[in-house]
């Protein structure tokens, strides 16, 4: 069955030149899923539209289909996330990679779910002000991961469902581990992690708040949890979360 023209909400998730004047522009859509479009003369100096296809844009677009794909006829800016984020660095990295992390949990949607977008969009709407931008990110990831069926276990033994707390966290056996299940290579970890993390993925965002102020290094440790359980689950580095450890 032929494609059909149609309008939806995106967000611009990674582009690249194509041709002379083109770019083909990789969009995370409302209702559609992952829409490779052609944005044809967008590199030109007077192109109707080429300056709102870019990152941290909330944008409503027209595409028609082509043959290997669509060409994107009309882009409208509905919103735009940049001015808080593009000059603070941990703002910056905590938004590009919700929108990269976006990308690859993206790939596992046929498309029609509408849930990645719309947390897309929350996250980029609480990076432009937030005052400890990796718990957005990690709060994104934990209720990403918890919607493709894939949430780490955070109390119980993820291998045998023994009560926790436990001190022990591997992303092979689903999360956190028991002294008798524990694999090789099990990270040694603080409880209170997997209670922040707990929190994170039920958006407690006031108990977050406080239990971070209370205990700031764990916010660094749950992140190193949630950044290991999303890259094994996707089996593929996120570079943005690479680049965020070496700030």
């Amino acid at each position: 069955m032929a494609r059909a023209s149609f309008r939806d909400r995106a967000v611009v998730v990674r582009s690249y030149d194509f041709g002379e004047a083109d770019r083909v522009i990789v969009l995370l859509t409302e209702h559609h899923g992952l829409v490779r479009g052609v944005a044809k003369g967008v590199r030109r100096a007077k192109s109707r539209f080429g300056s709102r296809l870019q990152l941290f844009v909330d944008l409503d677009v027209n595409l028609y289909p082509g043959r290997n794909l669509y060409t994107i006829t009309q882009a409208d800016t509905v919103r735009f996330f940049g001015a808080g984020i593009i000059d603070d660095y941990e703002s910056y990295t905590a938004a590009c990679a919700v929108i990269e992390s976006a990308e690859r949990l993206a790939h596992s949607d046929p498309g029609g779910d509408p849930y990645l977008y719309r947390a897309v969009i929350t996250a980029l709407q609480r990076l432009q002000d937030a005052d400890e931008p990796t718990l957005v990110l990690d709060e994104f990831l934990l209720q990403a991961m918890a919607h493709a069926g894939w949430a780490p276990r955070l109390f119980e033994c993820a291998a045998c469902g023994a009560p926790g707390p436990h001190h022990a966290f591997h992303p092979a056996v689903g999360g956190a581990a028991c002294h008798a299940c524990r694999p090789p290579g099990a990270a040694e970890i603080d409880p209170e992690s997997l209670h922040l993390m707990w929190l994170l993925s039920r958006g407690a965002d006031d108990a977050v708040a406080e239990l971070a102020a209370n205990a700031p290094h764990l916010v660094g440790e749950a992140h190193q949890l949630t950044r290991a359980h999303v890259q094994w689950h996707i089996e593929h580095r996120v570079a943005a979360l690479s680049v965020m450890d070496q700030s």
